[in-house]
């Protein structure tokens, strides 16, 4: 497995462990006690999967978290906490953190975790190289750049994280199918925790909030009530939205 990790990690002795099984995978692996020396190690080296503790000495981990979506280039993060809120974690993926493991964990759950993370990349790159259409979506003054990731709402440019990016293209590409907050997950985020289903929402509203001109009246993404989330199919734009509740 030629992965190259970046652990970002104020204990030692964790750290080390972390480093000593991933390279018995095979990834050459790179450790940073400190948020700032961790994203000055990925800005000369970028990594193929961040490792990040919640609970650093110079900045929260949710913050660095935050920093690393806002970069235009997707890199998985698998978030490492020893908080006990089930709130921080649920913040850490909708931030964008692909999962997470709680302190302390079992070296066969973080191997485990870390071979689904790759798995996962490796398919969607593979399945959007067979995708049939590379070129721009556009419908109804929204415009889609899936090479250059870059989407334009009435000519301005609309800036979304890699999720909401990639939520946004897997309902362009199939307009009119209906998704299950489950199948979502699936798909966008690669695990299917039905108690995580709430993220799919709170993504949802945020994407809504940058490309709508109307986020309380969605034309774009609709609501399928009882069922999911669809996306506007081109030969039936009206004008219309959905009724009531986008959430």
């Amino acid at each position: 497995m030629d992965k190259h990790v970046l652990v970002i990690e104020d204990e030692p002795k964790i750290a080390r462990l972390i480093e000593l099984h991933l390279k018995d995978l095979g990834c050459s692996v790179e450790l940073a006690g400190t948020a700032g020396v961790g994203l000055a190690a990925m800005r000369a080296r970028p990594a193929d999967l961040v490792v990040l503790d919640l609970m650093l000495p110079d900045r929260d981990g949710l913050d660095v978290c935050r920093e690393l979506r806002s970069e235009k280039d997707y890199v998985p993060i698998l978030i490492l906490t020893a908080r006990s809120s089930e709130l921080d974690r649920v913040l850490g993926l909708e931030l964008g953190a692909d999962d997470y493991l709680t302190k302390p964990f079992s070296v066969r759950e973080l191997v485990a975790r870390v071979k689904a993370i790759f798995r996962r990349v490796e398919a969607l790159s593979g399945r959007e190289e067979q995708e049939p259409g590379r070129e721009p979506i556009e419908v109804e003054g929204l415009t889609i750049e899936p090479d250059k990731r870059r989407v334009e709402v009435d000519g301005k440019t609309v800036h979304l994280t890699a999720k909401e990016f990639d939520l946004l293209l897997q309902f362009a590409r199939h307009p009119g199918r209906v998704f299950t907050r489950s199948e979502l997950l699936d798909l966008v985020w690669g695990y299917t925790a039905g108690c995580y289903e709430h993220t799919v929402n709170s993504h949802i509203n945020r994407l809504r909030s940058k490309i709508e001109r109307d986020p309380s009246k969605p034309f774009y993404v609709r609501t399928v009530w009882g069922v999911g989330y669809s996306f506007v199919e081109p030969d039936r734009v009206n004008g219309g939205a959905d009724a009531g509740n986008p959430a």
